[in-house]
Order: C-alpha cells, then structure tokens, then sequence
C-alpha cells in the first residue's frame, strides 16, 4: 500500500481475559487484590531498607530499586487490565498503546539489567569477599542503577520508533489485555520480515544475554561455596536460591515471546501474565520471607508504626 493512500487507526480494541461475565468479575476481585499486594509488598520493601540503618548495603539498595521498578512495572499494566475488566467497550487510543508499550519495556528492560546487577553483586560478596566494599561502593551502585535505567530506555526507544513508524489502516483488535510490540505490529498494513526480525533481536537477545549471565554467576558461586566453604559464604549463597526463583520465572517467559518471530508464533495473553502481573509480586515474597534481616527489620518497623 501507498504511502498515505490508508486510513490511519485511531483505537484499538482490547479482546481482556475472557468475554464471560462472571468471570470478569471474578478476574476483576483477584487482579486488584494482587495490585493491591504488590504496591504494599514493594513500598514494605522500599520503605523498610529507607529506614533501617543496618540495611544499607549493596544488595539492599538494589533491591530498594527492584521494588520500585516492579511498582512502575505492575502501574503500566494492571491499573488499565483492572478497568477493563468491568467496561463493556474495551478500548485504548493509539497514543495509548503506543505509550504502553513504551513504558512497559521500558521498565522490562531496566528490571532485566537490574536483575544482572544484582547477581553481579552476589557474585562479588561470594567470590571477592575481600573486594567487596571497594568493588560495589555507593558510587558504583549509582552508576550502575543508572545504568539500567538509561539501558531500559534506548531499548524501549528503538521498539516505539519502530512501532509508530509502521502504518496501521485495517483491523484494530488485539486479542489480549495490554499493548506489546508482537501483538500491535502484526495488525500493521505493510510487510513485517525486516521489522520482526530487529525486534526479536532487540527484546529476545536482551533476555537470552541476561539469563546466560545471569546463570553463568550463579555457576561461579556455586563453585566458590563448594571449594571454599564458610558459614558467611552459605549465608550469602542461600540469598541467592529465591533470587533463581525470581529471575526464572521472569526471563523465561521473555525469552519465549520475543526470541522468536512474532507473525509464526502468536503471544499468548496467559503466558504473559507471568511477567507482567505475578512476577512484580513475587520479589517481594521471595527476599522478605527468606530474608532473616528483612523480617527482623521490618518487624521493627510494624512496633515503631505502633507506637
């Protein structure tokens, strides 16, 4: 088609979970109690490490700005899903869309390379225990928060240039309850082979990179407790077991949507909810109920709240 010889899309029509009432309601209760519980964990979190002195290490204040990346995370989606669940029109304008898949790998992305950072940290206290305290001062840990800040957003940039570039004139409905860039490219009226393919090198590389270093640390530590263990090394690797659980549960389902091309192998809307609405529950669960300093801290707060 033409340049400018089409219609250009002003909405797009959201399919949601399910077309039955009943169980949009049903939906509806469970999806807020879980919004409900991941702003309480995630600020518990933040406001905890704020406030307690003792947890001014490394690992804590990246976990301080875990929680505030899986807060912004869960905001881009579950707000909107949660609406949605009881209109009867489920539409969101094209600005919309294009805004929501902007902020959502925007965040996706920064939690990824957070997530690396962390296992970095870990790596450090267990393998270079000596070099801790020089390796990941405060100035480092800045830098390298900002860093995956800045890296979430020239990723998420290329994705939203290449989305709103595309020309969209036909069909409008997405068969989901939020805008990604494999949903929302594929109703595009042009030819996607070029443009799925730097996509896919885009998102899906980024989460195969970071899962393989990810991994990778993990093995180093493994091997370090096994050949030099210590009851302070223990400590610090059994950190590690719920952070394996989090990253898991997180990079797979990423690597399964967007390391692939996007018009062979639909997204599957179930398959998404991983990411985008359990998984920003779950950090704060796995590093506050294994976390001995974390519950003790936070008990001290709940008795200060108290008084």
């Amino acid at each position: 088609m033409a340049p400018g010889n089409f219609s250009r899309v002003t909405e797009f029509i959201l399919l949601g979970l399910s077309d039955r009432r009943e169980l949009q309601v049903l939906f509806f209760t469970f999806f807020l109690m879980t919004y409900a519980m991941v702003l309480l964990g995630n600020l518990l979190i933040i406001v905890t490490v704020r406030t307690d002195p003792k947890l001014s290490s490394p690992m804590y204040f990246l976990l301080c700005n875990l929680s505030f990346i899986d807060i912004c995370c869960s905001s881009v989606i579950s707000p909107r899903m949660i609406v949605d669940l009881l209109s009867q029109r489920k539409t969101i304008a094209f600005e919309g869309c294009i805004a929501q898949v902007f902020f959502l790998h925007f965040v996706g992305a920064s939690e990824m390379f957070l997530l690396t950072v962390m296992a970095y940290d870990r790596y450090t206290a267990i393998c270079k225990p000596l070099h801790y305290t020089a390796i990941m001062s405060r100035q480092v840990c800045w830098a390298l928060v900002l860093a995956c800040w800045a890296g979430g957003f020239l990723h998420s940039i290329v994705h939203t240039l290449l989305t709103i570039q595309l020309p969209f004139c036909g069909p409008n409905t997405i068969n989901s309850y939020f805008c990604d860039v494999p949903l929302v490219i594929q109703l595009a009226c042009t030819d996607l082979y070029g443009t799925e393919w730097l996509m896919a090198s885009n998102s899906g590389l980024i989460s195969l990179v970071c899962f393989l270093v990810l991994v990778t640390s993990y093995m180093f530590i493994l091997a370090t407790v096994r050949v030099r263990y210590t009851e302070g090394n223990w400590k610090a690797f059994s950190t590690c077991a719920s952070h394996v659980m989090a990253i898991t549960l997180f990079f797979a389902p990423c690597i399964f949507t967007y390391l692939r091309p996007f018009s062979t192998h639909p997204s599957n809307k179930h398959f998404c909810m991983i990411y985008t609405v359990f998984s920003p529950l779950l950090n704060p669960l796995v590093y506050t109920l294994r976390n001995k300093e974390m519950k003790v801290s936070m008990w001290k707060l709940w008795k200060r709240c108290r008084v």
